[in-house]
């Protein structure tokens, strides 16, 4: 998961749709999860929680 990080802090820093006031708000957020154990178990919640939010909205485009 260290490397999945890592590959999203890259990703951000490089990205022109992250806004660069944001992009320090991320990268340290980022770099935290990178060092804890229980990164995953938030990340998968966070996701989990976006997804049961958006999904209704993708199938009502047909996009699922």
């Amino acid at each position: 998961m260290k490397k999945n990080i890592e590959e999203v802090i890259e990703h951000v820093q490089k990205s022109t749709k992250v806004s660069e006031e944001n992009k320090p708000l991320i990268l340290e957020k980022l770099k935290e999860w990178k060092e804890e154990d229980d990164a995953i178990a938030e990340v998968s919640v966070r996701f989990e929680n976006w997804w049961m939010e958006m999904e209704p909205i993708f199938a009502e485009l047909g996009w699922i």
